[in-house]
């Protein structure tokens, strides 16, 4: 009987919502891992999810399981992280579109900043400047002078309103004075099979959907939008170094717990994942979906996150963003 109630008062206790002894918790983690992506699978977000999820098991010697939870341009998936117990068994992978939906909506069932623990950035992945190959501008400087002689007569697509692509052409236009069209699609496949078939003109699209058309030819590459040149497409100048000072808009993707996640565990899982995006193999896949990986300490993600919401915010205002 002394055993079952020494067995059984930890677990009543948690219950109730009282301190549990340290003494009397198993060590973590004691049970599946559950990694939360809030889009559907395929996509950029799922692919390096699942990734990671693999090696993390190996590390946490314990069961990772990647579960999608899609919807609301990623809040829905988000907030069910933000909600869940601080114990280490739900995580979320958070895209750069949490620190814009932070601005773009305004009635979040939960704080960006606050509701969540940083553990660690997992990588970032550029968006690439292409347009259609009758469009006559074969480099960043005369996209812009065409832009400027055509203003409101280029069109450029993305996943949506609030979109990666979205934002970054609204940086575009507000850096170099141009006046574009935005087109919304729900979701990138359709936006694409526009751009191609040249209904569109250009998009500031995912090195994912945009990397392949390029390959073929149906689609022409004329920069990536990150500080520093895409592994993938090394030969690409970045919009900066196309004749745009200050231009910078990659896609990140970084790992957090819900807000009281215990500083031991928060550590538990930054090593464990810094270690899998270390691994040869993890990097090379990661290379070949355009992602850079950038593992950090949860507080320099943490700076990462309030200085790109900061960022975002001055963008969406100045734009007239508003949410469809």
């Amino acid at each position: 009987m002394m055993r079952a109630w020494a067995f059984l008062l930890p677990a009543a206790m948690a219950a109730a919502g009282w301190p549990v002894p340290a003494a009397a918790q198993p060590a973590y983690p004691s049970k599946p891992v559950r990694i939360i992506s809030p889009f559907a699978p395929g996509g950029g977000n799922d692919a390096l999810c699942r990734i990671v999820a693999q090696k993390l098991a190996e590390e946490l010697k314990q069961q990772v399981i990647v579960e999608n939870r899609a919807g609301a341009n990623g809040i829905v998936g988000t907030e069910i992280a933000a909600r869940s117990a601080p114990d280490g068994y739900t995580i979320v992978l958070i895209p750069s579109g949490h620190a814009v939906n932070a601005t773009l909506y305004r009635k979040l069932t939960f704080e960006s900043i606050k509701d969540f623990a940083p553990i660690t950035l997992a990588g970032s992945s550029p968006l690439v400047l292409a347009v259609h190959p009758s469009l006559p501008a074969k480099s960043v400087r005369e996209l812009v002078a065409l832009a400027r002689a055509r203003p409101g007569q280029l069109t450029y697509v993305s996943a949506g309103v609030g979109a990666s692509g979205h934002l970054g052409g609204a940086l575009f236009e507000a850096l170099t004075g141009t006046k574009m069209v935005h087109i919304p699609y729900k979701g990138m496949a359709v936006a694409i099979t526009d751009l191609m078939s040249g209904q569109v003109s250009l998009t500031f699209g995912t090195s994912l959907s945009v990397i392949p058309h390029v390959h073929s030819g149906r689609i022409r590459a004329l920069a990536t939008t990150g500080a520093q040149r895409s592994p993938a497409l090394p030969d690409l100048p970045t919009v900066a170094e196309g004749g745009v000072p200050g231009y910078e808009a990659s896609l990140w993707y970084g790992f957090v717990g819900p807000a009281r996640l215990p500083p031991e565990i928060v550590r538990r899982l930054n090593s464990a994942i810094v270690a899998v995006l270390g691994l040869p193999d993890v990097r090379a896949r990661l290379a070949s979906q355009g992602v850079d990986p950038q593992p950090t300490t949860p507080e320099e993600f943490a700076r990462l996150l309030a200085s790109d919401i900061e960022r975002w915010a001055k963008v969406i205002q100045r734009a007239g963003i508003q949410p469809e």
